[in-house]
């Protein structure tokens, strides 16, 4: 599918001032009082709520135009689910990563049991496009009630211990969940870390290409595809 070109119709300030403001709110963790002082820093007299809604009108849009990285048929699934409460009501952020820490998929449901795992495993199949050569788990066991539905052929280990990679990843979200002193609203988590994780799978390297000459040419690669991408070249 071809998309269109981003459109700044209608908006003052110049697309890379938009494109730089969003990937600053989403690439770190700042809140939005702190990028309007960054980019205060730099000339630039923009509120915070302005940025706010830069970050709701073009952050997701942003985001689905970054590529994805390929499925591979040994690509090993590691899920894991962390609750999250929102103004005392609790829910469960569920979240799949793949070998090198690359997030393939998370989704907000309100129970942890087999119905919301076979969910996010019907998910991940749907996205990738095929299935894994292993999935990775707690033992929880939802997990394997839903795999013999979704995916029976499929390897399955469920071991605390080994599932330390998808707990880990949950780590700059509880720092955002910090510094924003907690989410809003449930519909708004969701739209949070799904371009979040977008952003952070862009610019963060794989794990196995992880050195002092490989990284920062990734980062330069990636923001090269990323201004491209948002027009702000």
């Amino acid at each position: 599918m071809i998309l269109r070109p981003v459109s700044y119709r209608r908006h003052r300030f110049h697309p890379a001032i938009i494109a730089h403001a969003v990937w600053l709110y989403f690439r770190f963790p700042l809140s939005l009082r702190l990028v309007e002082e960054m980019l205060l820093e730099r000339g630039v007299i923009v509120s915070y709520e302005t940025i706010r809604r830069w970050a709701l009108k073009f952050g997701a849009d942003y985001a689905c135009r970054l590529k994805r990285k390929a499925p591979r048929r040994n690509d090993i699934w590691h899920l894991d689910e962390v609750v999250i409460s929102i103004n005392g009501e609790k829910r469960y952020l569920w979240r799949a990563v793949d070998q090198e820490g690359y997030v393939l998929d998370e989704i907000v449901q309100i129970h942890r049991n087999t119905k919301a795992a076979r969910r996010l495993l019907t998910r991940l199949l749907r996205k990738q496009g095929r299935p894994p050569k292993r999935i990775i788990t707690d033992k929880l066991g939802s997990y394997g009630a839903a795999r013999r539905k979704v995916m029976p052929k499929v390897e399955h280990r469920q071991h605390k211990g080994l599932n330390n990679r998808a707990e880990n990843s949950y780590v700059p979200i509880r720092k955002r969940e910090r510094m924003m002193q907690g989410f809003r609203s449930w519909p708004g988590l969701q739209r949070f870390v799904s371009t979040f994780s977008a952003l952070r799978n862009h610019f963060v390297p794989p794990r196995s290409h992880r050195s002092a000459l490989s990284t920062p040419l990734h980062r330069v690669r990636a923001m090269a595809e990323w201004r491209f991408v948002t027009a702000a070249a």
